[in-house]
């Protein structure tokens, strides 16, 4: 691992002990993290696919403990090697999602454009909660709202 002697323009990293700041994690995700939903064929389903609502954030693996510090902040949460030295911060708990990623992100938005996500992302889980996601039209009106995520643009 380096050392910041090695790399002085790195940024300094908070410890996994301090106490992350809510306008540092808004900041953050604002900068890093991504809002998705993942809709998959599965017959088993009454619809016969499934909706995969996920907040992520992933980092290098030299800064994990960013990672870390955001699972104790948010208190859910898992952190897993997302793909070669890439690490993640994933939450996919309907209840997670519901109970403590969304209520953060309302009382304290985004300013980014990312916060359009972010309310796709809320109006998909409202959905999921009224249950449209086990009928074909609510699919169909999932997969619109989530083919409009995560383009860099408004649409």
């Amino acid at each position: 691992m380096e050392s910041e002697m090695e790399n002085p323009q790195r940024l300094h990293v908070q410890p996994q002990s301090e106490r992350l700041e809510a306008q540092w994690v808004v900041g953050f995700v604002d900068g890093e993290g991504c809002f998705f939903v993942g809709i998959n064929p599965h017959p088993e389903m009454t619809s016969g696919f499934q909706v995969l609502p996920e907040f992520t954030v992933v980092q290098h693996q030299r800064d994990i403990q960013l990672l870390h510090a955001l699972k104790q902040f948010f208190g859910c949460g898992v952190v897993r090697r997302n793909h070669g030295e890439r690490m993640a911060y994933r939450v996919r708990s309907l209840e997670h999602l519901n109970q403590k990623i969304v209520p953060f992100f309302e009382q304290h938005p985004l300013r980014s454009k990312k916060k359009i996500d972010f309310l796709k992302f809320r109006r998909i889980l409202l959905m999921m909660q009224d249950r449209k996601h086990l009928e074909l039209d609510g699919i169909e009106a999932i997969r619109d709202i989530a083919a409009k995520m995560n383009t860099g643009c408004e649409r």
